[in-house]
């Protein structure tokens, strides 16, 4: 790899490190505050009617991510009037996607008792459904974010798009905590959510524009040849949104009809405690993926190659060394978080870090074949694989508690694991040899030793170079 290129992943996992402190902090804050002011039966329903609207999520069929892989490959090889065929034309079609999108779902509101469905009983129906439809219009809008972050991504600087992201989101979540502490309910809370995320995006519309001229929002440059061209890769990226769905809030509805609302609100805080764990295998997931993007789009595999085999080994030894300290601090912060409301529950959070550590390593190597657009098969396998954990999760959750929830959750990172691995092999042209001794070896130059040795150098340059620009001599 040449300096250009750790450069950007440096600076790229630097932002994505302040991304993932900020939505931890989101959760960190969030839990205490609504427990404090709507108690644990509210904070369960909560956490229902926020994860039923996700499955909006679909409504782009991965045009976002898709495109975003497009551009970045098309750009790598110098093609930047086809890239902005590619976003303009993605752009219009998840623009009337969302409009078909937003009358269904008022539609659906309307005529069905979505209460009574998602067994509800703290709320009234007409409280549900205005939840429902503010939060529906937040996730239906944030699908253009996907594009926006990828305009971003193709021209290299995807570190400042993720950094603006993080602070969109951070001020959309200072504005929901205003109504909450004021003492209203979910459903003014879910407007004044809703509307802080649409404005936010209209604002990133706006940076986007601003900081890449040659991107434009009209349609001279879309064609519909370009969408049935991409229309089968994102149909199968519908599986990635489908899988993590099923994941999180599938096991949360599964956990909710086994089990009821207060046991719901015992996973959900055990489970966002065992997951700042998976915070460091998303880091280097989201700072390699422009990279492979780049490289396999510019024929470079040895780069390819290289950059899969450091980032499993990164991601799995990272992901250890937080299930570890987790594992010692997460049961009894899990009790004081929520303030004395959840048990302490040491065998619950130790079962879900055993999750952590089988998912860590095929979801990381799953991102090579995300970042070239290779996915359709891996998409179908992961959503289905889900899909018969979430159903095993409900029978496992009535026989054995939450304990059987969570130990059921394993079903689908064995059968991924055992996938991806071999298919990220054949792409990159590696070998088991090869991959296995790479992670086993780590270069002599991210040894602490090293990296403390370099450190220190760097550092007296910079005294050097400070110095200097001040007139006094070195």
């Amino acid at each position: 790899m040449d300096d250009r290129t750790k450069r950007r992943l440096f600076i790229g996992f630097a932002t994505t490190l302040v991304s993932k402190a900020a939505s931890t902090l989101i959760q960190l804050i969030q839990v205490p505050v609504l427990m404090h002011f709507w108690g644990r039966s509210m904070f369960g329903v909560w956490g229902i009617l926020t994860a039923t609207p996700t499955y909006l999520s679909f409504s782009n069929v991965g045009f976002g991510s898709v495109a975003g892989n497009e551009m970045t490959m098309l750009m790598a090889r110098g093609e930047q009037e086809e890239a902005l065929g590619v976003f303009q034309s993605c752009w219009w079609l998840i623009s009337l996607v969302i409009g078909a999108t937003m009358a269904v779902m008022c539609v659906v509101l309307y005529y069905l008792p979505v209460a009574r469905l998602l067994n509800l009983s703290l709320l009234s129906e007409r409280d549900v459904k205005w939840v429902l439809f503010w939060l529906g219009l937040s996730v239906l809008f944030g699908q253009l974010e996907q594009l926006l972050q990828s305009a971003y991504r193709c021209i290299t600087r995807y570190s400042y798009g993720n950094f603006v992201k993080s602070c969109l989101s951070l001020i959309a979540f200072g504005t929901m905590l205003v109504p909450i502490i004021e003492g209203y309910g979910p459903r003014t809370t879910a407007k004044v959510f809703a509307l802080a995320n649409i404005t936010g995006t209209l604002i990133l519309c706006a940076m986007v524009k601003h900081d890449i001229p040659w991107i434009s929002y009209g349609w001279s440059h879309a064609s519909f040849r370009e969408i049935k061209r991409l229309t089968r890769p994102s149909l199968a990226f519908m599986g990635f949104p489908l899988g993590n769905t099923l994941n999180i809030q599938g096991s949360q509805l599964a956990v909710n009809y086994a089990l009821g609302n207060d046991a719901v609100a015992i996973w959900i805080t055990a489970r966002t405690v065992s997951r700042l764990a998976l915070q460091v295998v998303e880091m280097v997931k989201n700072t390699v993926w422009p990279e492979l993007s780049i490289a396999f789009g510019a024929g470079n595999m040895d780069v390819v190659r290289t950059l899969h085999r450091r980032a499993c080994q990164i991601a799995l030894l990272m992901s250890l060394s937080v299930v570890v300290i987790v594992a010692t601090l997460g049961p009894t912060f899990l009790h004081k978080w929520t303030l004395g409301k959840v048990p302490s529950s040491p065998g619950l959070v130790g079962l879900l870090l055993v999750v952590v550590v089988f998912y860590s390593l095929w979801s990381t190597s799953s991102t090579l074949v995300a970042a070239i657009n290779l996915h359709e098969r891996l998409a179908t396998v992961y959503s289905c694989a889900t899909g018969i954990t979430v159903v095993v999760t409900y029978f496992a959750a009535r026989k054995y508690g939450l304990f059987g929830a969570a130990a059921s959750l394993l079903l689908s990172e064995v059968i991924m694991d055992a996938y991806v691995l071999p298919s990220s092999l054949k792409i990159s042209h590696d070998t088991w040899g090869g991959f296995m001794g790479a992670m086993l070896h780590y270069p002599q130059s991210l040894r602490p030793k090293a990296l403390a040795a370099r450190l220190r150098k760097r550092t007296a340059e910079v005294e050097v170079e400070l110095e200097a620009d001040s007139g006094m001599k070195p």
